[in-house]
């Protein structure tokens, strides 16, 4: 990866939003909900007073319209702070 957060930021690739179909209706991408949750890719060091507590790899949940959401490469990446992350899934 050559996105590298800095801070208590996180990179997270969100997991794909499941394909809902109602009595043969195929729901479009732009009415679907946003996913909430993801994998960690990259981690930043952290700052003085917050130490980072994520780690690559991580199966993460976050709010709704948590963080920015970011292009590279043809791929969808959203781009956080650590405290913007609910919970990691074990």
């Amino acid at each position: 990866m050559s996105i590298r957060p800095l801070a208590d930021r996180v990179l997270i690739e969100p997991t794909a939003a499941e394909e809902v179909t109602l009595g043969g209706i195929i729901i479009p991408d732009s009415a679907k909900e946003k996913p909430l949750r993801g994998k960690v890719l990259a981690v930043g060091n952290g700052t003085k007073d917050e130490e980072m507590v994520l780690k690559v790899g991580d199966e993460v949940l976050y709010g709704k319209y948590a963080g920015t959401e970011i292009e590279y490469e043809g791929t969808k990446y959203i781009m956080m702070r650590q405290s913007d992350v609910l919970a990691v899934i074990d």
